[in-house]
C-alpha cells in the first residue's frame, strides 16, 4: 500500500469514527484549540484584535463542551485565553472604549462564566467595565442601541447577540430585575422594524433616521437578508432566555419571536441539503452560496429552543438535518486527524468606509474561507446540542 493511500484511509477512518461517535465536536475542539493557543486567534490570514467577539464565540462553544464532558483542557483554554486580556486587578487593556461598540461587549459572558468557576473577582470587576457601557451606550429616539458610535441610530441584528446575552446574566447574577425590560425592549424594537411581511425573515439592520444611503426610506430596514445576521439574533434569543425570570413579561414576547423566527427560517432551509443560503431568499440568484456559520447557528438555536422547551419538538427535525448537511459538505478532515470547518464568510456589515451598501452584491463579494473562529464556536454550540439531544439529555 503507498503511503499516499494509507494516508487517505487513515484520515477517512478518523473521521468516519468522530462522526459516527457523535464526537464531531471533540476533533473540532482540539484542532482549534491547536491552530490558536491561548485565544490567539486569526480570521483566515488576518491577526483579530485580542479583544474580539470573534473569540467569545468560539469560547463559547468550548464552555458548551466543557458543561458537556468536564473535560478540564476546555476549562483551562478558557481561562488562559482570558487571562491574557485581564490584569490581576480586572482591567483590559485591549478593549477598545473609543469604539463604543457592542460588539466589545460579547467577551464579558466569557468573564463572567470564569467568575462562576473560579469566584476571582478579577473577572467580576472587568464585567462591571462593560456592564457600564452599557449605560452610556449611545440609543436611537426610541431606546434601541446603537450598533456602533459611528453608526449613527443603527441597529443591527448581529448586536443583539453581542450585548443581550451578557447583559442578562450579568443582571441575573447580580440582582438588576430593572435590566429585563431593557432586555426585552432591544429585541422586540428591533423585530418590529426588521421583519419582513411576506418572509417573515428579518433584515440585517435599521436606521431610526431613514438617513443612511442603504435604509428603505419608508421603513429604515436595510434591503437583503442576511443568513448570518438572522443566526446572530436567533442565538441571541436562546441564550438570553435562560436568564429570564419566569415571571417577566418580556419571556412571554421573547417566545413569541423566536417561534416565529423558527418558522420562517426553517421555510427558506434548503430541502435537499439541510442548509440555509448566503442572502436567504435568493436560492436561485448568480454566485449565492450555501454559508457554514448560519448553518451552524441555526442549528443550535432550533436544537437549544427544543431542547429548553420554547420550540415546538418538530424544529427538533430541522436541527438534525441541518446538522447532517453541515457534516457533509463543511467538515473536512486534517491529516492529523483533526477538523477543519470550510465555507464561512469572514465577515458582513454595513456603512463605513469603504461602503457597505447591503445589496445582495456586496453580500455575495465578502471573504469566505475555512477555520474562522466564529464558524468554529458556532459548530461546537451546534454539536453539543445535538449531542446532548441525541442521547436525550438535558442541560
Amino acid at each position: 500500500m503507498s503511503a499516499l493511500l494509507f494516508l487517505i484511509l487513515a484520515v477517512s477512518v478518523n473521521y468516519t469514527f468522530a462522526a459516527a461517535d457523535g464526537s464531531s465536536s471533540a476533533p473540532m475542539a482540539k484542532a482549534a484549540m491547536a491552530r490558536w493557543p491561548d485565544g490567539k486567534v486569526t480570521r483566515g490570514i488576518d491577526k483579530l484584535s485580542d479583544w474580539a467577539y470573534d473569540k467569545s464565540v468560539l469560547l463559547a462553544g468550548l464552555e458548551s463542551l466543557w458543561i458537556k464532558t468536564h473535560s478540564p483542557e476546555y476549562l483551562d483554554y478558557i481561562q488562559r485565553s482570558m487571562d491574557r486580556l485581564v490584569t490581576s486587578d480586572g482591567q483590559i487593556p485591549s478593549y477598545q472604549t473609543n469604539e463604543v461598540s457592542l460588539d466589545e461587549i460579547a467577551l464579558g459572558r466569557q468573564l463572567l462564566f470564569l467568575y462562576e468557576q473560579t469566584h476571582d473577582t478579577k473577572y467580576s470587576k472587568a464585567a462591571a467595565i462593560l456592564r457600564r457601557q452599557l449605560e452610556t451606550q449611545p440609543r436611537t429616539p426610541s431606546k434601541g442601541f446603537w450598533h456602533k458610535e459611528r453608526y449613527q441610530n443603527q441597529m443591527w441584528l448581529d448586536g443583539l447577540y453581542m450585548a443581550e446575552p451578557f447583559y442578562a446574566q450579568y443582571a441575573a447574577m447580580f440582582h438588576e430585575p430593572a435590566a429585563f425590560d431593557d432586555i426585552a425592549h432591544q429585541f422586540v424594537l428591533i423585530e418590529e422594524h426588521t421583519r419582513d411581511p411576506k418572509t417573515a425573515l428579518l433584515y440585517h439592520a435599521w436606521d431610526e433616521s431613514k438617513q443612511e444611503a442603504w435604509a428603505n426610506k419608508t421603513t429604515g430596514a436595510s434591503p437583503n437578508f442576511w443568513a448570518r445576521a438572522m443566526g446572530w439574533y436567533t442565538m441571541a434569543l436562546v441564550d438570553t432566555l435562560p436568564y429570564f425570570p419566569k415571571d417577566h413579561p418580556g419571556r412571554e414576547s421573547l417566545i413569541a419571536i423566536l417561534n416565529r423566527l423558527a418558522a420562517a427560517v426553517t421555510r427558506f432551509q434548503d430541502r435537499e441539503t439541510g442548509l440555509w443560503y448566503q442572502v436567504m431568499d435568493k436560492p436561485k440568484a448568480p454566485g449565492n452560496y450555501f454559508e457554514s456559520s448560519a448553518a451552524c447557528m441555526f442549528t443550535y438555536a432550533l436544537a437549544k429552543g427544543v431542547h429548553l422547551g420554547y420550540l415546538d419538538s418538530k424544529y427538533r427535525q430541522n436541527a438534525s438535518r441541518a446538522y447532517a448537511g453541515i457534516q457533509k459538505r463543511f467538515v473536512k478532515p486534517d491529516s492529523d486527524g483533526g477538523l477543519t470547518l470550510t465555507d464561512t464568510v469572514y465577515s458582513a456589515g454595513l456603512s463605513g468606509k469603504p461602503y457597505r451598501d447591503g445589496s445582495y452584491e456586496y453580500y455575495i463579494r465578502e471573504k469566505v474561507g475555512a477555520n474562522d473562529p466564529k464558524g468554529i464556536g458556532a459548530f461546537l454550540l451546534a454539536s453539543s446540542e445535538i449531542e446532548l439531544s441525541d442521547r436525550g439529555e438535558s442541560k
